[in-house]
């Protein structure tokens, strides 16, 4: 399987929990989650080289995650399967869930990745942290942040409740668990 590294903790507590000893998983840095242009190109490679190490089925475990399309190009191409849905957010609460919701157009999701590693990679990768003053030209928009959680983790929610102030939003708490994730992970 090759992954997200922002849903690594995720993939390897599902296959502790299910026993899925036969998956080997190999994850792309999780930074590229903000930058999707990388994705793709690094899949190709990573591919190229379970192959050659011998790895005849190959699992993606990404959903499209703001790619355009390129994920599901080179699935076909390569004969492999993905992650179901546009991106984590869908996945963790569930595809056909999320897609059913219309209140969501002004939330900015967090997971538990995101959760802890707000400054990493929302604060840092956009410069709010040398030019504060571009949140609100970055996050006007939205009214309130959604926290998204795999683990009911109050430290975790306090961080989230932090993100939310520092973006100056309201804060939703959904415990959404592991969602479409534990599903299609057992089909591996």
């Amino acid at each position: 399987m090759i992954a997200c590294g922002a849903i690594a903790r995720e993939i390897l507590a599902l296959t502790r929990i299910n026993g899925l000893d036969h998956i080997d998983l190999h994850c792309l840095p999780a930074i590229y989650h903000s930058y999707p242009q990388k994705i793709a190109p690094a899949l190709e490679e990573a591919i190229a080289d379970a192959r050659s190490r011998g790895f005849e089925k190959i699992f993606i475990g990404y959903a499209d995650c703001g790619t355009g399309g390129d994920i599901d190009r080179i699935c076909e191409r390569e004969g492999v399967e993905r992650l179901s849905g546009p991106h984590c957010y869908s996945f963790f609460t569930g595809n056909e869930a999320f897609a059913a919701r219309d209140d969501d157009i002004t939330s900015f999701f967090l997971t538990d990745f995101l959760a802890r590693q707000f400054e990493a990679f929302v604060i840092v990768p956009l410069g709010l942290d040398r030019h504060p003053e571009l949140r609100d030209m970055y996050f006007g928009n939205y009214r309130k942040v959604v926290y998204l959680s795999q683990e009911e983790d109050p430290a975790l929610q306090a961080k989230a409740k932090e993100a939310a102030a520092y973006l100056g939003l309201d804060y939703e708490y959904r415990y959404t668990g592991y969602g479409d994730l534990a599903r299609e992970l057992l089909t591996v």
